[in-house]
């Protein structure tokens, strides 16, 4: 499907949404009066490498580019990355009024309608942003590579770089399909799929389900009208996570160098990892089940991650495989390092330890962890605002992160509900992603407009049906289909 599919559109008011959760996208005047005089507290002591053509990719009419990079084969027949990630700890006075209020808020929460951020624009759009053709203050990461793709040399340190250009998804993937990538890009492709298959063996599971969005219906004119779209994936998102991902282990495994479990919280194993247990046996064995129910062949000896790689994901079955795996994806946290057993360091869907630090203007947990990565690769001490704050910001992160999946899922709802209430009654084609069981109701996908919701009724799992829209109430962020289509069916389900 089409990003930015024309379907029936409503006006939809997301104040309600911030207004519920407490978000103000208002910033003190104090914070905004540091963020625009933020200087470079490292200006002395950084690396010139404005010589190397990094460039940016991120979605269209983004403003606060985190990353660029730059990427070549090696006269070995390895890689040679440099991936700049923007140094906000240089530019962000510990113990300030900025400091306080970015620890408060923990991240950006993106609505559609526009952001509440997690640094003042000034900042985070403006002087600490990766934006063409102006130098810019770095945390510059250099990791190189075998012919696999294998990391066999990284470090990270403070540099001053200047990118050559802001590209986006689509037109890098439409320039990867007529193989004109840009030069700083062109051994991505490469990269990228052995970076892939790399992570299969390791046991990484990585999940490719429809992505619902909110999109502006920019036909209509005065109150905003909203509609529900897909955002359609591309090779390219999944090669250039892999190289934000590639980071992210090298960063965890600068923490972990040396690190010892011993239970007794040495200092000197300071750390922020991002983990996640590995999937309840049961999970697995449930998914199983799924599978055989759809027939989806799964060999006992065959990983989770390498069965979902498989799957052609326009197929009921694949939407019904990826929607039961996201039970094995749960429990994800950041965690402090602080003595524990190795088993419980790893990020089980990732299939190794692995740090958050690519997204320093998004992400609050990121500077702190870069600046204990850039500390051991210049063997010097980590700051004391960092080892001060990190359980603080370990807390706001968890916090956060629950609260951003909850607004997301609250602006998608609503619009849902919204865009819905005037066709109650009327039938839709749907693929069953859950059977109903004794607590819930059913689960289904409808692509036209596309919407994931609950469904009363025994429809079959991994069959296409006809449902009824039966409930859509915007007030309550509701919605329920029946099934068969027909007047809705009495269950004693909530939708909530």
């Amino acid at each position: 499907m089409e990003l930015h599919q024309r379907i029936v559109s409503a006006p939809v008011d997301f104040g309600v949404v911030r207004a519920e959760f407490g978000l103000a996208s208002d910033y003190p005047s104090g914070a905004v009066s540091e963020a625009r005089d933020a200087v470079d507290a490292f200006a002395g002591a950084r690396v010139d490498r404005r010589e190397i053509p990094l460039v940016t990719i991120d979605p269209p009419g983004a403003m606060d580019l985190d990353q660029a990079l730059y990427l070549e084969r090696t006269p070995a027949g390895g890689f040679l990355l440099y991936y700049a990630i923007a140094d906000v700890a240089a530019m962000v006075v510990p113990g300030g009024q900025l400091a306080r209020e970015s620890l408060a808020r923990g991240q950006t929460f993106y609505f559609p309608d526009g952001t509440v951020p997690l640094h003042p624009p000034v900042l985070s759009e403006g002087r600490a942003s990766l934006l063409p053709a102006v130098d810019r203050p770095v945390a510059l990461w250099t990791i190189e590579c075998d012919a696999r793709a294998v990391p066999v040399r990284y470090t990270v340190t403070r540099a001053l770089v200047r990118s050559r250009a802001r590209l986006d998804y689509r037109g890098v993937q439409a320039d990867a399909d007529t193989g004109r990538l840009h030069p700083s890009l062109a051994a991505l492709p490469e990269f990228g799929r052995l970076r892939i298959a790399a992570g299969i063996e390791r046991g990484a599971i990585t999940l490719r389900l429809p992505a619902q969005i909110v999109v502006r219906d920019g036909e209509q004119t005065g109150i905003d009208h909203w509609q529900l779209a897909v955002e359609p994936r591309t090779a390219v998102d999944d090669w250039n996570e892999q190289v934000s991902l590639l980071a992210g282990m090298c960063a965890a495994r600068i923490m972990l160098d040396g690190y010892k479990s011993n239970g007794s919280g040495n200092s000197d194993q300071v750390g922020l990892l991002r983990t996640m247990p590995p999937p309840a046996p049961a999970a697995i064995e449930s998914m199983r089940h799924t599978a055989a129910a759809v027939g989806v062949s799964w060999p006992r000896n065959e990983s989770a991650g390498r069965m979902l790689a498989t799957l052609d994901c326009n197929t009921p079955a694949a939407l019904v495989l990826m929607s039961e795996a996201t039970g094995l994806l749960r429990g994800a946290t950041y965690t402090v390092l602080n003595g524990q057993a190795p088993e419980a360091l790893q990020h089980s869907a990732i299939g190794a330890p692995y740090a958050h630090v690519t997204a320093p203007l998004r992400r609050l947990g990121d500077r702190y962890a870069t600046e204990i990565c850039l500390a051991r690769c210049a063997k010097t001490e980590v700051p004391h605002w960092v080892r001060d704050d990190l359980t603080a910001v370990a807390d706001t992160m968890r916090r956060t992160d629950a609260m951003a999946g909850k607004v997301e899922r609250a602006c998608v709802d609503l619009t849902e509900a919204t865009v819905l209430s005037p066709r109650l009654g009327t039938d839709f084609d749907a693929v069953v992603l859950r059977e109903a069981n004794a607590t819930r109701p059913a689960e289904i996908f409808i692509a036209h407009p596309p919407v994931l919701a609950k469904c009363t009724g025994t429809p079959p799992e991994g069959g296409t049906v006809r449902v009824r829209l039966a409930e859509a109430d915007p007030t309550t962020r509701t919605v329920m289909f029946g099934y068969p289509a027909g007047p809705a069916l009495s269950m004693p389900y909530s939708n909530t």
